[in-house]
C-alpha cells in the first residue's frame, strides 16, 4: 500500500490501489452494489472531484461524508448537486454562511464545479450510497481508501488547506501531520448541528486570507 504513496497523479494512485487486495474488494463490494440497489452516484461520477482537481492542482480539501442520497442529486463532488437542483440543507446553510462571511448575495446554483477546478477537492469519505440510505456504504472499504487519499495529499509539499466539518471529518485530522498545511474545523452545516458554530465561523475569507494573492473565486462569474 505504501507505495500507492509515491504516485505522482490520482490516476496511478487509483491504478496501485485497486491493484492490492483491499482494493480488489472494495471493487467486488461496489460491483455488487450497483448490481443489486440502487446507488448514487451514476458509476461514471464516482471520481469525479479527481478527475476535476489533479493531485498537483489540490490547494484546498473540503471533506464531506457521503453522497447525496436522493435520485438525481449526487454527482460525485461532495456537497455539490447539478444546476438547477434544489439546494439540500447543508448547501443552503454553506450558502448562507458563504454570503454572510464575505457579504456576498447567496449563489443560485447547486454545482461546485467551479470550485474543484480551482483547486477544492470536494471529497466525501465514501464515494457511493444507496438510494435514500445516508451513510449505507460506511463499512464497505471506502474509508480505508480515503484515508490513504487523506495521506497521499499529507505528503505533497505545497500547503493544502483541509476543512473539517463535523466529528466524522474532524476525526481525519490525525492524518495530516505535516506541519506545511493548515486544518480548518467547525461543527457540520447540517441543520442538526449549523447553529453550534457552522454559522459564524468564517471559512471562505479564512481561506482566501490563508491563499493571499491567488484566492478563491467562490461565487460563479
Amino acid at each position: 500500500m505504501s507505495n500507492c504513496l509515491d504516485a505522482n497523479n490520482w490516476h496511478d494512485f487509483f491504478t496501485c490501489y485497486f491493484n492490492t487486495p483491499t482494493g480488489i474488494q472494495l471493487k467486488k463490494e461496489v460491483d455488487r452494489e450497483y448490481q443489486t440497489n440502487q446507488v448514487f452516484p451514476q458509476c461514471d461520477k464516482i471520481f469525479h472531484a479527481f478527475k476535476l482537481t489533479p493531485l498537483n492542482q489540490v490547494r484546498v480539501v473540503i471533506l464531506g461524508q457521503d453522497p447525496y442520497h436522493d435520485e438525481g442529486q449526487a454527482q460525485g463532488l461532495a456537497f455539490s448537486v447539478p444546476d438547477k437542483m434544489k439546494l439540500p440543507p447543508s448547501l443552503r446553510n454553506i450558502f448562507q454562511e458563504l454570503a454572510d462571511d464575505l457579504g456576498i448575495e447567496s449563489p443560485v446554483s447547486g454545482d461546485l464545479s467551479h470550485w474543484a477546478t480551482q483547486g477544492i477537492l470536494l471529497l466525501n469519505t465514501s464515494l457511493t450510497v444507496r438510494a435514500h440510505q445516508a451513510n449505507s456504504h460506511k463499512n464497505i472499504g471506502w474509508q480505508a481508501l480515503t484515508d490513504l487519499v487523506i495521506q497521499r495529499l499529507n505528503q505533497q509539499s505545497q500547503p493544502i488547506i483541509f476543512v473539517l466539518w463535523g466529528k466524522p471529518a474532524q476525526k481525519k485530522s490525525a492524518l495530516i501531520t505535516n506541519p506545511q498545511h493548515y486544518i480548518l474545523e467547525a461543527p457540520h452545516p447540517s441543520p442538526l448541528s449549523a447553529y453550534r458554530g457552522f454559522f459564524g465561523s468564517k471559512p471562505f475569507s479564512k481561506i482566501n486570507h490563508i491563499l493571499d494573492t491567488n484566492p478563491i473565486q467562490w461565487v460563479r462569474q
